[in-house]
C-alpha cells in the first residue's frame, strides 16, 4: 500500500489539506517538525503512480511530494473488524474479503473500499442504496456522482438499471469501481471515470450524488442538467435538520421522497 505524503510550510498546511480533500482524499493525518517548522500531509489516492501524478500536476502550488510504502497489517487492521451491514431485509453490503454470509435469496453486495470512500455501512450510503431501490426500474439509465467504490452504480444495475455511469474526482475509484463491478458480476454495466460532471454529455434516468452539501450547492446546475426528463435526482451526505439550502440550489425540482437515518438525510427529487 502506498501513502501520499505532501510536504508544507506549517502556513500553508490548511490550504494544502483543501486542495487533497478537493482530490477525493478519505483522510489526510497531519506530521509537524517543530524543529524545522514543516508539516507532512499523508493520505492516499491509491496505487497507481502515473495516475496519482497526474492528478497531483493539477495543484495549485508546486509543493513536494513522494511516495511511502507502508505496511496494509497496521493500516488496515480495521478488517478484522468489519461486518455486514443491512440495508433493507432484502438487500445486504459486506465485506469483498469475507464469505458471501448464507443469508438466502436476498441482494448481497460485495465491497472492497480500498483508498475509496464507500464500504456501503455509511447512513448517507445506506440512505441512497434504499432510494436507489425504489426508483430503479429495469432498463433505467443511472449516473452515481462521487461514487468512491462504486457501490451505489453497482447497486443500481443489481437492481435492474442497463447501466451506470460512475464518476469521482479521485483517481483511486477507477481500479476500485471496476473491481467491484466485477466481484458483482456487472462489469459489462458499470462504466467509471475522473470525468468532471461538467464534461458529462446526456441525460440519465436516475442521478444520484451523495456528497456533502457544499459539493452539491456548487454542482446543483449539472446535476439538473443530466437529469432526463421525468428522471430522479437522489442526493444525501446533507443533514437532516440542515439543508434547505441545499432544496433551493436544486429548484424547481419536487420533493419525491425523504428518509433520515442517523442525523443524516437523503432526498429524491423529480423532475
Amino acid at each position: 500500500m502506498l501513502a501520499l505524503v505532501v510536504t508544507v510550510g506549517r502556513a500553508d498546511a490548511e490550504l494544502a489539506s483543501d486542495e487533497l480533500w478537493s482530490l477525493g482524499v478519505i483522510a489526510i493525518e497531519e506530521r509537524y517538525d517543530t524543529e524545522t517548522g514543516v508539516v507532512e500531509l499523508w493520505t492516499s489516492l491509491g496505487d497507481d503512480v502515473e495516475t496519482v501524478a497526474m492528478s497531483l500536476s493539477g495543484l495549485d502550488h508546486e509543493w513536494s511530494w513522494r511516495f511511502e510504502a507502508v505496511d496494509e497489517r497496521v493500516s488496515e487492521t480495521w478488517r478484522e473488524h468489519a461486518v455486514p451491514t443491512w440495508v433493507t431485509h432484502r438487500l445486504m453490503v459486506y465485506p469483498a474479503w469475507q464469505r458471501r454470509p448464507d443469508v438466502g435469496d436476498v441482494v448481497a453486495i460485495a465491497i472492497e473500499p480500498g483508498a475509496t470512500f464507500g464500504m456501503g455501512d455509511h447512513p448517507t450510503t445506506v440512505l441512497s442504496m434504499r432510494a436507489l431501490q425504489a426508483a430503479v426500474a429495469p432498463g433505467v439509465t443511472v449516473l452515481d456522482v462521487g461514487c468512491g467504490s462504486g457501490v451505489l452504480a453497482i447497486a443500481a444495475c443489481l437492481f435492474g438499471a442497463s447501466y451506470s455511469d460512475a464518476i469521482d474526482i479521485s483517481p483511486a475509484a477507477v481500479p476500485t469501481t471496476r473491481d467491484n463491478a466485477v466481484c458483482n458480476g456487472v462489469a459489462d454495466r458499470v462504466r467509471v471515470s475522473t470525468t468532471p460532471l461538467r464534461e458529462v454529455d446526456g441525460r440519465y434516468d436516475v442521478v444520484v450524488a451523495n456528497i456533502l452539501a457544499p459539493a452539491l450547492i456548487e454542482l446543483a446546475a449539472d446535476l439538473k442538467r443530466v437529469l432526463a426528463i421525468g428522471g430522479q435526482l437522489i442526493v444525501s451526505g446533507i443533514l437532516a435538520d440542515r439543508h434547505a439550502h441545499v432544496l433551493r440550489s436544486l429548484a424547481p425540482l419536487n420533493l419525491v421522497a425523504r428518509d433520515d437515518l442517523g442525523g443524516w438525510t437523503a432526498i429524491t427529487l423529480g423532475a
